[in-house]
């Protein structure tokens, strides 16, 4: 399907649509419990984690094993978890990348489903929990983020081996599809803020032809700090990466993107302080050093970066409107992103793709 054809309703942004939009009853940490005892057969306490669309508890049985209850959204596809969870599996035995391992039930069955106290149909999987802290609660040095960026170019290694009859799946966060979410716009609240977005549209929108061409295949799409499992001393540094809930058949280019998005200083200036692309050029250099990028996919990677920006905040500003109870999670990331946009609007897109490539 062309990205100029794609609708709210088809990336899940709709009440009648489900996924990002679908509301459900959420289960309690005693149910929980019940249910990893019941088919893991594990003794455990629990304690939520807070997310985007699911149920996700963090586990700690009697001996003090860590492990991770996720338990999807009832409205999310079938074939789209079991693309999640194969694609995790292909990772974890190619071997180049530390992910974190699936616990089989008692049925040996990695992927679960049962109906929960509210009668809802739910899938479910159990995961040992990732060694290391997470990247975005802890400050990382040049070289560290080079070792990041190394990781980035394994996995896309390890992913492009990789198929699955939903790997095409329609996904809001894939920002190839960004041009759909104008409609969006209607609902930002502030004035300004409607401006901001409208004119990184416009701009988006200038480049969004050149992506068709692009090398894609199967890819993580979610590389964001705290998906990056880290453990300063040691050799690695990347102890595990997390969460394929984002993962789809998409540009390279994206995937690098999304990487570089979550690299950009949280209090970036429009006024020409600092260097927004600095922490990301690090993690870029890494990534050359075992993936290459054509000349085309390193010009547009920065523009995408800015696209990126624009459908965090159309999104979750929609969804936050949608969920008032999950808001301050929704909104985490959202605030920092006006003075980025800012940044890249007050350059040309020239001077914007020129900036990544400095000393790279």
């Amino acid at each position: 399907m062309h990205p100029a054809d794609v609708t709210l309703e088809q990336l899940g942004l709709s009440t009648e649509s489900g996924g990002l939009a679908a509301d459900y009853i959420s289960m309690d940490e005693h149910e929980a419990v019940r249910h990893v005892r019941k088919i893991w057969g594990l003794h455990t306490n629990a304690r939520r984690l807070a997310t985007e669309k699911d149920d996700t508890f963090a586990l700690v049985d009697e001996a003090g094993a860590k492990f991770v209850l996720k338990v999807a959204n009832p409205s999310e596809d079938e074939n789209e978890i079991d693309f999640e969870v194969s694609l995790l599996q292909h990772v974890a035995a190619i071997g180049s990348v530390p992910v974190p391992a699936l616990l089989p039930s008692w049925d040996g069955e990695t992927l679960v489903t049962f109906v929960d106290e509210a009668a809802q149909v739910r899938r479910a999987r159990v995961m040992n929990l990732a060694p290391g802290i997470p990247l975005d609660s802890t400050d990382s040095n040049s070289s560290e983020r080079e070792k990041v960026g190394e990781v980035l170019a394994r996995l896309r290694e390890a992913t492009a081996s990789f198929s699955h009859p939903a790997e095409n799946r329609l996904l809001v966060w894939d920002v190839r599809h960004l041009s759909a979410l104008h409609p969006l716009l209607e609902e930002v609240p502030t004035l300004w803020q409607r401006d901001l977005l409208e004119e990184g549209l416009y701009r988006f929108n200038r480049i969004k032809g050149q992506l068709e061409g692009l090398r894609s295949h199967v890819l993580h799409n979610d590389f964001s700090r705290s998906n990056i499992f880290v453990e300063h001393g040691h050799p690695d540094f990347v102890r595990s990466i997390i969460d394929f809930g984002d993962a789809v058949h998409t540009a390279i280019a994206v995937d690098v993107s999304t990487a570089l998005l979550n690299q950009l200083p949280r209090n970036a200036r429009d006024d020409g302080g600092g260097d927004i692309f600095g922490a990301g050029r690090d993690l870029l250099s890494g990534y050359l050093r075992y993936a290459d990028l054509t000349d085309e996919e390193l010009s547009l990677i920065p523009h995408l970066v800015m696209g990126r920006v624009v459908s965090r905040a159309l999104i979750t500003i929609h969804r936050a409107a949608l969920f008032p109870s999950n808001s301050t999670y929704i909104l985490r990331n959202t605030e920092q992103g006006w003075n980025q946009l800012k940044w890249f609007l007050a350059r040309s897109p020239e001077e914007v793709s020129q900036t990544l490539m400095q000393n790279v």
